[in-house]
């Protein structure tokens, strides 16, 4: 039961981060590009509940947000899906604690999810590639991403813990029990 108003309330919080990017962002965006919201959440989602969580609520989040605004179905929904499989593999090797480490994690996985897109439209869609002005917006995208990450970190980390606790329990056993 109390996993499952988690996900009711991460849907929610799903919900609020897609009328942030559509209204609020399009006044605060840097050179006309906003940050992913998604990415964030997939990859705090995969780092605390672990790919268990994080690949499936990766996917169907990804594919309403299609659904909400792509044409073609499914680009995010495998994107967001590998983005919670990294968070689940990342969470095994390095600690949630630090925040230089969690800036990387962000970093990689707005670059995964951002690459990976625009290579899945290109063949795909069959879009013009076109590097420079493709780096330009990675590089403010992930800019745009770190700082709200820095800001955001210690409610996500709190919040984070709290699913961890509920989705993982307590792995410790004793000697005894």
């Amino acid at each position: 039961m109390k996993n499952t108003l988690i996900i009711l309330a991460i849907i929610l919080v799903f919900i609020v981060l897609y009328f942030l990017q559509v209204n609020f962002f399009n006044w605060f965006n840097i050179s006309g590009i906003q940050p992913n919201l998604y990415v964030i959440l997939i990859l705090f989602l995969g780092l605390f509940a672990g790919k268990r969580v994080g690949i499936p609520m990766g996917i169907f989040l990804g594919i309403c947000l299609d659904f909400f605004t792509s044409k073609k179905i499914g680009i995010s929904g495998i994107m967001l899906g590998a983005i919670g499989a990294m968070g689940g593999i990342l969470d095994k090797n390095f600690s949630k604690d630090s925040r230089i480490t969690i800036i990387l994690m962000t970093i990689v996985a707005t670059a995964t999810f951002e690459i990976g897109s625009y290579i899945l439209n290109a063949i795909i869609v069959s879009i013009n590639v076109e590097i420079i002005p493709f780096i330009k917006i990675l590089c403010i995208e992930i800019l745009y991403n770190v700082i709200l990450t820095i800001i955001l970190y210690p409610l996500l980390q709190k919040v984070g813990y709290y699913i961890e606790e509920s989705f993982r329990g307590s792995k410790i056993l004793t000697r005894y029990f």
